[in-house]
C-alpha cells in the first residue's frame, strides 16, 4: 500500500516523527508534503493541520487514492464533497484530540467552583486568610453543571465528571438521552446551572447560540467555560456580563482578542491560548491513533473512527 502526508511542516514534526518508522513498517510510506504538488498517485494519505483542501482538481492526480487518515480532528477544512462522491474513506483523529479537551473541562470547572485563581490573588494580596469565611457559594458539593452539546467531547466530560458530586445538566437538539446527566431544554440549562460548558461545534446555525438573553439568564456568579469556538457565544454580550458571572475562555471571537479588549483586563475573565486541544506530549497520542488506523486499513480492516459523509454538516 502506497501512502504520503500532506500537512504543515510543524504538524508532521509535531504529530507524525514519533510514528514515521512503525509508519514505514506497515506501508510505502513516502514523503510528507506541506501541499500536493509533487505528492504522487497513492491509496493513501495522512494528513494533519495545514493540509489545503483536496478538490477535484487535486483528486485528478490521486485516481488511485480511496482512504484518508487524519491526524487531527474536524476534516471539514479540506475533505471536500470531490472526495465523498469518490467513495474516499475518511478516519479522524476527532476521538483522540477530544480526551484533553474535556480534561481541560473538567479542570477548569472544579479550579472555578473552588474560585481558586481569585482567591490565590486574593490570598497574595492579604498574605493572610480565613477557612471559616468563605461563603457556601464556594465548593464542588452539589454544583449544577450544564453541558451545552452531548458532542464527543460534551458526553467525554460527562464522564468525567461522574466521581463527583455534581449534578450535570446536558442540552442537545438531536440527543434526548445521556447517561449520567438530565437532558433539559436551552434556557432551563442556562437558568439552573451553576456552572456551563460550552461543547457546541460552530456552524451557522450555532453561530451566537449563546445569547444575550441566555447569559442574563446566568445566576450571579454563575461560571461560563468555552472550549468550543469563540463566536458560538454573543462575545460582545458577555463582556457586558462578566463582573456579574464568571467566564474561563480557551476560545475567542477572534483569535486573539485585540490588546485593547476589555476581557483581557477582568478579573473575573481567565483566557488562555487554545490550550485544551493536544499539546506537547499529546501530540504523540494523535499520531499513534492515525498509526493504528493505517494498520486497520492495511489489513483490510474497517476505520475504527469513520467520519460518514452524512456527518459533514453537523461537525466543527
Amino acid at each position: 500500500m502506497r501512502a504520503a502526508g500532506v500537512m504543515s511542516a510543524e504538524a508532521a514534526s509535531a504529530v507524525l516523527e514519533p510514528v514515521l518508522a512503525e509508519l514505514r513498517e506497515v506501508c510505502d510510506f513516502g514523503a510528507v508534503h506541506e501541499g500536493f504538488d509533487g505528492v504522487p498517485d497513492v491509496d493513501l494519505l495522512v494528513t494533519g493541520w495545514g493540509c489545503p483542501p483536496i478538490t477535484e482538481e487535486v483528486l485528478a492526480g490521486l485516481p488511485s487514492l480511496r482512504a484518508i487518515v487524519h491526524t487531527a480532528g474536524s476534516v471539514k477544512g479540506f475533505v471536500t464533497d470531490a472526495c465523498w462522491e469518490r467513495g474516499i474513506a475518511v478516519s479522524s483523529a476527532a476521538q483522540a484530540n477530544a480526551l484533553p479537551v474535556a480534561e481541560y473541562t473538567v479542570a477548569m470547572i472544579l479550579l472555578s467552583g473552588k474560585r481558586v485563581l481569585e482567591r490565590a490573588r486574593e490570598y497574595r494580596e492579604a498574605k493572610a486568610f480565613s477557612v471559616y469565611g468563605v461563603p457556601d457559594s464556594v465548593g464542588n458539593y452539589g454544583t449544577t453543571v450544564g453541558i451545552l452539546s452531548a458532542s464527543m467531547i460534551g458526553r467525554r466530560v460527562v464522564e468525567l465528571l461522574a466521581p463527583y458530586d455534581f449534578h450535570v445538566l446536558v442540552h442537545d437538539p438531536f440527543v434526548t438521552e445521556v447517561d449520567g446527566a438530565e437532558s433539559v431544554g436551552l434556557t432551563e440549562l442556562f437558568r439552573r446551572s451553576d456552572i456551563v460548558s460550552v461543547h457546541t461545534p460552530l456552524l451557522p446555525q450555532t453561530r451566537g447560540l449563546v445569547s444575550r438573553e441566555l447569559l442574563r439568564s446566568l445566576r450571579d456568579d454563575a461560571v461560563l467555560v468555552n472550549t468550543a469556538r469563540g463566536a458560538v457565544v454573543d462575545q460582545e454580550a458577555l463582556t457586558e456580563e462578566v463582573g456579574r458571572i464568571r467566564a474561563v475562555l480557551d476560545v475567542t471571537d477572534p483569535e486573539v482578542l485585540p490588546p485593547d479588549h476589555p476581557l483581557w483586563h477582568h478579573d473575573s475573565v481567565l483566557i488562555t491560548p487554545h490550550l485544551a486541544g493536544s499539546q506537547g506530549n499529546e501530540w504523540v497520542r494523535l499520531g499513534r491513533h492515525a498509526l493504528a488506523e493505517v494498520r486497520r486499513w492495511a489489513a483490510g480492516e474497517p476505520f475504527r473512527t469513520p467520519v460518514p459523509a452524512g456527518r459533514r454538516e453537523h461537525i466543527a
